[in-house]
């Protein structure tokens, strides 16, 4: 058993896991979501909102915004993320790897690493481990990803195997470099990315490989990146069983509160996503039948809260009438009240999560969340 990691218990009717991941900043109980703070802000909400109100345990930033701007330097600078931002809980932040893939049009693949055009203004800017693990630090995160090369789905097998190639080429760079400047040392993790599009045998190539390498942690990647959600489904099912036991699992960048259960009975311990915050600018809210949408006139002079006795303070201090109101008077209250609301849905699920996992219903439980979220939504 790994020293930072501590795996509980194992659901004896899936392979769901209940777990401890400790931090310089903290513990993180698992399985857990973590909000997505890509600017070094949740969107619409304070520090205190996301600890609060939300119940949010550790956050997420991204290296590659937030060294083109303002800079990992003045970060450094300022005291590291957590001080520059006001969080003084645990943050992972992502290694650019995705934004090769989502920029595609802007960056150009080397063996080195990736050649960026900044989608901001044009200027040049390149990421291979060196950078990656060099922004990570003086950002000063608690976990750190190494930077890997998602392919796209679908990728034909040469491809796909170049790319696990590639991936773990700068994994092994990556955690020379975090051992040699003492990020590893100094109680910070790093996490290695598994890929392996579509193809079963890749995932399970690229997770052995990784293994080798005894990183404290482990993310499953290259999912949610057009496949269908069968699909998706599969590859991190076929990527968890080959990943260490006793080192946490995280899948990248998602999902629905579904796949969330879904990937927590496959043995995944750790999400994040900008679905909660992003459909709060919509007018979207998550309920337990399903996502709906203030905006519908239904609820115009509907007095109930979004979720009732649900224990945010959005769901304690308002209604749907008002909540409707302030959407369509086109109010900055009703994204940040919304986005509150819908984060704190993601963090109790996964309270609930835990708490069935302990009294050993977590299967039963699971099936029948999912049932009744599936039948009803909108």
């Amino acid at each position: 058993m790994s020293e930072h990691f501590e795996l509980l218990l194992k659901d004896p009717q899936s392979s769901a896991r209940r777990g401890r991941l400790k931090t310089l900043h903290g513990v993180i109980e698992t399985p857990i979501f973590m909000p997505v703070g890509t600017q070094a802000t949740v969107k619409g909400l304070t520090p205190a909102q996301i600890k609060e109100d939300v119940g949010a345990q550790i956050i997420l930033g991204n290296t590659y915004h937030l060294n083109l701007r303002p800079g990992s330097e003045l970060i450094r600078d300022a005291g590291g993320l957590h001080k520059f931002m006001g969080w003084d809980g645990p943050i992972l932040t992502d290694s650019g790897g995705f934004q090769a893939f989502s920029l595609a049009k802007l960056s150009k693949l080397t063996e080195d690493g990736v050649a960026f055009q900044s989608h901001l203004d044009g200027s040049k800017v390149f990421l291979g481990p060196k950078e990656v693990m060099g922004i990570q630090a003086n950002l000063g995160s608690d976990i750190a990803m190494v930077i890997d090369e998602c392919p796209p789905y679908p990728c034909s097998k040469d491809a796909c195997e170049k790319a696990i190639e590639r991936t773990t080429r700068w994994a092994k760079a990556c955690k020379q470099i975090a051992t040699d400047n003492g990020f590893l040392e100094s109680g910070h993790h790093v996490f290695g990315i598994a890929q392996g599009s579509e193809y079963e045998d890749m995932r399970r190539r690229s997770a052995e490989e990784l293994s080798e390498l005894d990183f404290p942690g482990y993310a499953i990647g290259g999912v949610s990146v057009g496949e269908p959600e069968p699909e998706m489904l599969k590859q991190v099912r076929a990527t968890a069983p080959f990943l260490p036991e006793d080192k946490p699992r995280y899948t990248m960048g998602l999902g629905t509160p579904p796949q969330m259960l879904k990937m927590i009975a496959a043995g995944v311990d750790m999400f994040d996503c900008v679905l909660p915050s992003r459909v709060a600018r919509n007018g979207a809210f998550f309920t337990p039948d399903g996502m709906k949408n203030i905006r519908n006139s239904r609820f115009t002079t509907d007095l109930n809260p979004l979720v009732e006795g649900m224990d945010n303070y959005t769901c304690r201090n308002f209604t749907r009438a008002y909540l409707r109101h302030l959407t369509m008077a086109k109010e900055m209250l009703s994204c940040t009240l919304l986005t509150l609301h819908n984060l704190h849905f993601y963090l109790d699920l996964m309270q609930q999560v835990r708490t069935h996992l302990e009294t050993g219903d977590f299967s039963s439980w699971s099936s029948e969340w999912i049932a009744r979220y599936e039948a009803d939504g909108e």
